[in-house]
């Protein structure tokens, strides 16, 4: 058996844990492999809403969740997670952790604030999680990992290099007061106890694990057009969710990955700055946040909404090779008498039907507008797609053609099993 990455087609807030869902008690391990607690995702199971931010989403399932090496790990969120998951009697036992994955100090979520602060009309839009400096610590190779926990004296000595150039930054630069290495080494070293039975070579036991045929599936954070390296840069994330990412945060090489799942809301949102083609800053944009509840797992912030987009949708399927799509809260759309789809660009007077790879290009996009018929007929209860209203259905086929990329999934409400499956996603 080989593993199954599950990639996010737009910009992040896609479903991805429902996805993940849908494969249940199939799945062996469930590796998260990239970004941090900047992004989250909600699961209903059962009529039980989890709202997850660091914690892979099979930790809700019988497999083995991990954190890959590609992952940056804020311990305070990552045990007050597990404690509050514990708390509603759900078993985190089986969480492991690689060694290599890098931490997150409170020097860098310092650092996020007081620089997106510093950029003013020209800031990202970033969480303020640390997640950007944590990352460059990593590339600037004085980051702080997993495994340097386990050595105290070592901790500390680079806790202490790592501020020696970020004080000078904060004193003189942002006029923040100095951080104490050793209150940063103190707080660290508290979860040590805690972290190290986690502690695993995770490279090596995923690479067992499909040497033994068992299911692997690699979840990435945020999504193909926040990637670092091919999203709409620099209003990005700081690492690389695409599918390729994969391999790099967890070790686990390319000939081992037959399967990539692009997932994709049947409308689109963003969440911070950045182009948007298809935006809606009108009543049916907030008609269909509030419908959706498009509101960010993590911070809360409204997610911006507009209609679905085949050119970023197509594009992630193309980059990632993704083989089949997972259309998440068609329900939400029920009730429109016609939908719009963009089916082009007009950018300075040139149609263009891919999306763009200048990024000036991408910001003078105005959509160009198919409209489909939309149904009023309530889809919450369909579990094949011949129990969908037939214009529900030409929505979905006419998607597919515009992405050029098979749907074998679609979710049709909140709960673990509103879900309509054309394909098995593994199989």
């Amino acid at each position: 058996m080989s593993g199954t990455i599950l990639v996010g087609a737009q910009w992040g807030d896609e479903g991805k844990g429902k996805a993940t869902d849908q494969l249940g008690d199939r799945v062996d391990y469930t590796v998260r492999y990239s970004g941090g607690n900047n992004a989250g995702h909600t699961l209903v199971v059962n009529g039980e809403k989890y709202a997850l931010h660091l914690l892979p989403s099979g930790i809700l399932n019988p497999g083995v969740p991990v954190i890959g090496n590609g992952v940056v790990v804020d311990l305070g969120v990552l045990f007050s997670e597990i404690d509050a998951l514990e708390a509603r009697g759900i078993d985190t036992s089986r969480l492991v952790i690689s060694a290599n994955a890098h931490i997150i100090a409170p020097y860098h979520k310092v650092l996020d604030k007081v620089t997106e602060r510093f950029l003013g009309k020209r800031k990202i839009g970033t969480t303020g999680r640390g997640v950007g400096p944590a990352y460059a610590d990593k590339i600037n190779r004085v980051g702080i990992r997993i495994q340097d926990l386990l050595d105290e004296e070592l901790l500390r000595d680079k806790v202490e290099a790592a501020l020696a150039a970020k004080n000078q930054s904060l004193v003189k630069i942002y006029n923040q007061l100095a951080i104490d290495p050793r209150e940063v080494a103190d707080e660290l070293l508290s979860y040590a106890d805690r972290v190290r039975p986690m502690v695993r070579d995770v490279a090596r036991e995923l690479n067992d694990a499909l040497d033994e045929g068992k299911l692997v599936v690699f979840e990435g954070a945020q999504a193909h057009h926040l990637d670092v390296d091919h999203g709409t840069y620099p209003y990005v994330t700081s690492s690389n969710p695409i599918a390729a990412g994969a391999c790099t945060g967890s070790g686990v090489g390319p000939t081992r990955l037959d399967r990539i799942v692009g997932i994709a809301k049947a409308y689109t949102t963003r969440v911070g700055e950045g182009p948007f083609p298809t935006e809606l800053l009108d009543a049916d944009g907030d008609r269909l946040r509030n419908a959706g509840g498009e509101f960010g797992t993590t911070t809360g912030r409204p997610r911006r909404c507009g209609w679905f987009d085949p050119l970023v949708v197509e594009a992630a399927c193309t980059y990632n090779g993704v083989t089949d799509v997972f259309l998440t809260k068609l329900d939400i759309l029920t009730g429109w008498d016609k939908i719009p789809v963009c089916i082009g660009y007009d950018v300075n007077g040139t149609r263009v039907t891919t999306y763009p790879v200048i990024m000036d290009d991408i910001v003078a996009a105005t959509p160009v507008y198919e409209y489909l018929d939309g149904w009023s007929e309530d889809i919450s209860e369909a579990r094949s797609f011949e129990e969908l209203p037939p214009t529900c259905q030409a929505y979905v086929r006419r998607l597919e053609e515009l992405i050029r990329c098979r749907i074998s999934g679609i979710g049709v409400g909140p709960g673990r099993e509103q879900v309509v499956m054309l394909h098995d996603l593994i199989d």
